[in-house]
């Protein structure tokens, strides 16, 4: 595979073309056309992204406050573990983001990973809000170390911590495509256990605030993964020497490896919560990993998994079309029951 060193792009290039003729290592003035852009359906994903706008104070947490105290003692540890875990996989998707945009030569990714950037900003702002609502500063601050102590979590990041130092220190185009692979595996796989556990709360009447901001979070997630995707698919399809069944097997043996990994991680925090079931919950990583192979133009690894088996998770997640005001004129949280007809198969 190639190992040539990208430039970063220039930021205003008028002699070249508005419209770019690569996504990473091509030629483009800098200048964005939305009406004039190599991949034009990447307007609607754009557009869909931006149209998820909140931010984490907006979400009243008062109940939440006066029912931490009475989650048993397991509920609790297991929240400020996934709470810490969470932080530690969107801090450095914000940077990530903006690393990949600055090597992109395509303006439309950069304004794309620009949303994206903020969006994780604002994910990370929200568990620093949440745990301020429930728990001491000491309590608040030993979560946020968990990314840094805890063995289970430190052993679960290690391979995606290599990869995205490795683009750092090295950005090839081999190096962007295999921190997509990474990059899709954390938007659309290793949050998935953490977002059950508090849809399992709010499936109790439990810490509903949490869940409902869980649930933005989620949405979000759910477009940034496709996004990622699809730059991934294109990128590939740009570079056809990298397409090799090398390269396809390194993915299927990093899905493997990350499931495995979410599956010892999901096992530790969630052992002793009534009501969650591991087994299921394993086969529920298994699916989602499945979804995201399919997303990357990849087959499915696990066959015996296509099927969502905690179909009532999509009864706690935001439809897309649906989530603007309530009677209130604030946001709403669509305590609903979905179908595969109104998009949710996703989750």
């Amino acid at each position: 595979m190639s190992k040539v060193l990208l430039e970063k792009a220039k930021t205003l290039e008028p002699m070249n073309p508005n419209k770019s003729t690569a996504l990473f290592g091509g030629k483009s003035s800098g200048i964005l056309n939305w009406n004039d852009i190599a991949y034009p359906h990447w307007y609607k994903m754009y557009k869909r992204l931006i149209g998820n706008y909140w931010q984490a104070d907006e979400i009243n947490m008062s109940d939440d406050l006066r029912q931490f105290s009475s989650l048993t003692d397991a509920e609790k540890d297991a929240y400020l573990k996934i709470i810490g875990l969470l932080s530690t996989l969107d801090a450095p998707q914000t940077r990530t983001a903006l690393l990949l945009s600055l090597y992109a030569t395509d303006p439309s990714v950069q304004s794309i990973m620009a949303v994206i950037a903020q969006q994780e900003a604002v994910h990370n702002e929200s568990y620093s809000y949440v745990l301020s609502s429930v728990v001491s500063l000491d309590e608040q601050n030993e979560s946020f170390q968990l990314g840094r102590t805890d063995p289970v979590l430190l052993k679960r990041n290690e391979t995606l911590m290599q990869q995205y130092n490795a683009f750092v220190e090295e950005p090839t185009i081999e190096n962007i495509l295999k921190t997509t692979v990474y990059t899709a595996l954390l938007e659309g796989m290793f949050f998935y256990s953490g977002f059950a556990f508090f849809y399992h709360l709010a499936r109790k009447n439990k810490m509903v605030g949490t869940s409902t901001m869980i649930s933005y979070i989620n949405r979000d997630e759910l477009e940034h993964g496709r996004f990622i995707a699809e730059l991934f698919r294109a990128a590939l399809d740009e570079n056809p020497d990298l397409n090799t069944a090398e390269f396809t097997d390194w993915v299927y043996s990093r899905f493997s490896e990350s499931v495995e990994l979410e599956i010892e991680w999901s096992a530790y925090v969630l052992a002793d919560i009534e009501g969650i079931d591991l087994d299921e919950m394993a086969g529920y990583i298994k699916y989602r990993a499945n979804k995201m192979l399919r997303m990357m133009g990849l087959s499915e690894f696990y066959p015996d998994h296509t099927e969502n088996p905690m179909k009532w998770i999509r009864a706690y997640a935001d439809n897309f079309d649906e989530t603007k005001t309530d009677f209130f004129e604030q946001k709403s949280r669509q305590y609903t029951k979905t179908s595969d007809l109104n998009g949710f198969d996703d989750l």
